[in-house]
């Protein structure tokens, strides 16, 4: 089960790999673009909060850091969620469950 804060914004799956993993390796975002073969402006977006963390995305990460695909997945996710019920609160107040 993914558990999705109430009280504040998930981490955005770039700010987690900027602050955990690029800064304390002292890893540069094009060190990170040419070392995961995807293009530096992928990156900046990523770390910026522009570009979600895709499958594809997820795959290359876990092989370099040595994590889980799922973990950035997961990371994703919980991100997407906290915004989709905040934008759909209104209306997942309205539907009636199937009895």
């Amino acid at each position: 089960m993914i558990r999705i804060p109430t009280n504040r914004p998930p981490t955005h799956p770039g700010e987690m790999l900027l602050k955990e993993f690029l800064e304390p390796l002292a890893i540069t975002q094009q060190e990170l673009a040419d070392k995961i073969y995807l293009p530096y402006q992928q990156i900046h977006d990523l770390i910026n909060g522009r570009q979600p963390i895709t499958p594809s995305i997820a795959l290359r990460l876990a092989k370099l850091f040595g994590t889980s695909p799922d973990f950035w997945l997961n990371l994703q996710l919980r991100w997407d969620l906290y915004h989709a019920l905040q934008t759909e609160a209104h209306d997942l107040e309205n539907i009636q469950q199937f009895h």
